[in-house]
């Protein structure tokens, strides 16, 4: 699904005449924040290219392939730079529990050298966060004072990120705005971190079963990437900055209502089954996106069934 984001009043939204850095520009939601920033910006991408691929970038953006770690990379990435929007991560939780100190370095270590250059290129920083730092929550929706329980490293590295941007903020002045994430699916993600949504989408166009772990009750709030794209092209222009705001559409499905949209949307005869339930997995997610809303101006577009289908209709181009 490609898209122009556009304001209500049909300006395009975001930042203009800029130079951008988009750290993991070649990722999932990088690469897609890269084809809007692209229009009006002068745009940089900063990849190791771990995850992500050269071909999900469009022609004219500058490519730095290397380490987000490493200072003297950061510092000739960030070499003039206006505004960074910091995708870089490890991305999957699995392989922080597998590789803790990887996942460290990764997140936290590559976001200290990020906002620390942007301190001294007087740059804005967009950062992406995630649901993860909520752990188990209390009650849903959840809203961004709720308590902080992360449940895996990469959770507690999107927390420390998290923490690290704000600070950076209020000691030394450097503008931030932190997006928490919840679960976020559309086209260019990568199979081997692809999320529930793809992994069904896959089971269904092979007429395989749907497996859902657990009994299929536990609920998400599945966010299309578009939407994601939207709130940061609004964080890069905000005056809220030094805040965190959640990035969800403020509705959930559960796991095994989302196996039968993918079933039908499909038009598959996959049979849905239920195997063991994952260790540690969250009973219940929902965002409370009233302040993104208020502060943010941000709206989700796209409902769960159209994002769906216009993935579908891109797998089987």
């Amino acid at each position: 699904m490609n898209r122009t984001i556009t304001s209500s009043d049909g300006d395009e939204l975001g930042p203009s005449g800029q130079i951008i850095l988009v750290t993991g520009g070649a990722g999932f939601v990088g690469s897609h924040l890269v084809n809007a920033l692209t229009k009006t910006n002068e745009v940089r991408v900063l990849d190791d290219f771990s995850s992500g691929s050269r071909g999900n970038l469009p022609d004219g953006v500058a490519i730095f392939d290397g380490d987000v770690r490493d200072p003297k990379t950061v510092r000739e990435a960030m070499d003039g730079v206006d505004t960074v929007f910091h995708e870089a991560a490890m991305v999957s939780v699995e392989q922080s529990v597998e590789h803790p100190l990887r996942s460290h370095a990764v997140t936290c270590d590559g976001t200290l050298v990020v906002l620390d250059r942007a301190r001294r290129e007087d740059a804005r920083v967009v950062l992406a966060s995630s649901a993860a730092v909520y752990g188990h929550p209390e009650s849903v929706p959840i809203s961004e004072s709720a308590r902080k329980r992360p449940t895996s490293p990469y959770g507690i590295d999107k927390l420390t990120a998290d923490q690290y941007a704000r600070r950076f903020c209020d000691l030394y002045g450097v503008e931030t705005v932190t997006l928490r994430y919840f679960n976020v699916y559309g086209s260019r993600q990568n199979p081997e971190y692809s999320g529930v949504v793809k992994a069904f989408m896959e089971q269904a166009r092979r007429n395989e079963d749907i497996t859902v772990e657990g009994d299929g009750v536990q609920t998400r709030d599945f966010v299309h990437v578009s939407d994601v794209v939207q709130a940061n092209l609004r964080a890069g222009t905000t005056d809220r900055t030094g805040e965190a705001f959640n990035v969800g559409t403020g509705e959930s499905v559960t796991i095994r209502e989302l196996a039968e949209t993918v079933r039908n949307v499909t038009g598959s005869d996959s049979d849905i089954v239920h195997t063991d339930p994952r260790v540690g997995d969250i009973d219940h997610s929902r965002a409370d996106v009233t302040r993104a809303q208020e502060a943010l101006g941000y709206e989700p577009t796209v409902s769960l069934s159209s994002g769906l289908g216009s993935l579908i209709d891109e797998l089987t181009a």
